[in-house]
């Protein structure tokens, strides 16, 4: 299908809607972004969504009706309509809503972000919006969406593709003060989820974190909890449930990370690419 590529003025692109799939961690880094950069932005959700970085992810709004991120408020609506009213507050909408062709619909977006992380295409396509934007791998430039974002940490973290894919998923967390897989906790079985610690408390390797139904979940090194799943939560084997920053540094719990700040920075340069031509 080809696509029609909008020229705007400055103002014009102030008034461009944004639509964004998903509202964790990397998702929130990039909607923050935008929104100090004044676009309006609206995040769907699934009813039950699961993050471990839960201070910087808008997707706790789903639980607790609202959720500030470095002084940015996402809200939780009901209903689309309630979309403008609250843009008019200066705050990001959020709504639960599994039936994203509903929602486009209503909304008609001139960006569609697929920031849902899956590392796959979950339905995401090139003719969703004007501009499609996917988030790492699992998408292909110039065939289900229009620009890929890279995500994976190192040197090409944030760049703007305009043909083909981002590099592979790894399955090996980023490098973060000398320590990759040990400053993840991820569940040894299936079973339920209680944390014993809270996100910001520093721990010391050995100590007891969480529980996964009644067997402890011991930290590999010492820190800070940067992060942790909610109490009662569902797990599977192998699955994330909490993150362990060796830094130490209290204050980068409850901050954007480095590497949401630089996938935030590619979606804006493609946004800015895409309508500026």
């Amino acid at each position: 299908m080809k696509k029609v590529i909008q020229s705007t003025t400055k103002k014009g692109i102030e008034d461009l809607t944004i639509l964004m799939r998903g509202a964790g961690e990397m998702a929130s880094g990039v909607a923050h972004r935008l929104h100090r950069s004044h676009f309006k932005i609206c995040m769907i959700e699934i009813p039950h969504p699961v993050a471990v970085r839960r201070e910087v992810s808008y997707c706790e709004a789903v639980f607790e009706g609202e959720k500030e991120v470095e002084g940015v408020r996402a809200r939780l609506i009901s209903r689309p309509e309630e979309i403008q009213s609250v843009w008019k507050e200066g705050e990001i909408p959020l709504l639960v809503a599994p039936n994203l062709k509903k929602t486009k619909e209503f909304m008609k977006p001139h960006v569609l972000i697929d920031a849902i992380m899956a590392k796959k295409n979950l339905g995401t396509r090139i003719d969703d919006a004007p501009l499609v934007i996917g988030l790492g791998p699992g998408f292909t430039a110039g065939e289900d969406v229009d620009i890929v974002i890279e995500t994976n940490r190192g040197h090409h973290l944030g760049r703007m593709i305009r043909k083909g894919t981002a590099e592979p998923d790894t399955g090996i967390p980023g490098d973060i003060g000398g320590y990759t897989v040990q400053r993840v906790l991820r569940a040894m079985k299936k079973g339920t989820f209680h944390p014993c610690q809270t996100i910001g408390k520093k721990v010391r390797k050995g100590a007891v974190v969480a529980f996964l139904d009644d067997s402890p979940m011991i930290a590999e090194i010492s820190g800070v909890v940067r992060g942790l799943l909610r109490e009662g939560i569902e797990v599977s084997r192998g699955m994330k449930v909490g993150d362990i920053d060796p830094r130490g540094k209290r204050s980068y719990c409850f901050t954007i990370s480095e590497k949401a700040r630089a996938i935030g920075g590619g979606v804006l340069e493609a946004i800015l690419f895409w309508f500026n031509r």
